[in-house]
C-alpha cells in the first residue's frame, strides 16, 4: 500500500465482497477500526503502519513496545 488511506479503501473493498468469510470478515473489520483510530490520532502522517506499530499505538506500555536508550 502506499499509504493508510489506500490500506483503509482495500480494506473496505474486501469487506463488500459477499462471498468473504466471517473470520476475514472479522479481521478487516477490526483492522479498519485500528488504521482510523491511528489516522485519527496521527492526523499528519500518512504511511501505512505495520501490525506493530498499530499494537503499539493502542498498548504504549506493552513490553514489545518499549524504547530503550543506551
Amino acid at each position: 500500500m502506499k499509504d493508510i488511506n489506500d490500506h483503509i479503501k482495500n480494506d473496505y473493498a474486501k469487506l463488500d465482497d459477499p462471498m468473504i468469510s466471517s473470520q476475514s470478515r472479522r479481521h478487516y473489520e477490526e483492522e479498519v477500526e485500528q488504521l482510523q483510530k491511528y489516522k485519527e490520532r496521527h492526523p499528519e502522517d500518512t504511511h501505512d503502519p505495520t501490525p506493530l506499530e498499530l499494537y503499539c499505538d493502542e498498548n504504549p506500555d506493552a513490553l514489545e513496545c518499549r524504547i530503550y536508550e543506551d
